[in-house]
């Protein structure tokens, strides 16, 4: 159950809400900023699983490292907290979104491995693989904050 929250079928449409809502809300370029991010994961994903060939822990088959669906996961998440924080009000109520992506990424990190999927290795190489793709997801919304403060005071209507 937790290693699913990495797959497309459930991450897609969380990320694919907060975009929207984003969007809707007036946060248009922070909210492409995160689906650009989201669609970085199998650009950075995929030619390290082949340049690696890394079998699984109950297979033969190649391709587990790094671990797309934890990834997937951290990327969607954490996006959409980053994505979310700003748009929940003032005061304590605005730090709950950052948490519970983190516990949503490690659950799923967590479940791949007990479940056999994965080597804690092939999560721990996405979490830091993604941990420096959020990282520069962090920078570009802080530009965009910033650029938007210095213009019109809009995000980008």
């Amino acid at each position: 159950m937790l290693a699913d929250l990495g797959g497309l079928p459930v991450a897609v449409p969380v990320l694919a809400v907060a975009v929207g809502y984003a969007a809707w809300r007036g946060h248009r370029a922070r909210a492409v900023a995160v689906a650009l991010a989201m669609v970085a994961v199998p650009v950075l994903v995929m030619p390290l699983k082949l340049w690696t060939d890394r079998a699984g822990p109950l297979t033969v088959d190649s391709g587990y490292y790094p671990s797309g669906h934890t990834a997937t996961a951290m990327v969607t998440y954490c996006g959409a907290a980053l994505l979310l924080s700003p748009l929940t009000g003032r005061g304590t109520g605005r730090a709950w979104p950052m948490p519970v992506a983190v516990v949503l990424s490690a659950a799923t990190g967590i479940g791949l491995v007990l479940r056999g999927y994965h080597w804690p290795l092939d999560v721990l190489g996405s979490w830091l693989l993604c941990g420096m793709l959020l990282a520069l997801l962090v920078a570009a919304l802080r530009w965009i904050d910033n650029r938007g403060a210095a213009g019109t005071g809009a995000d980008d209507r």
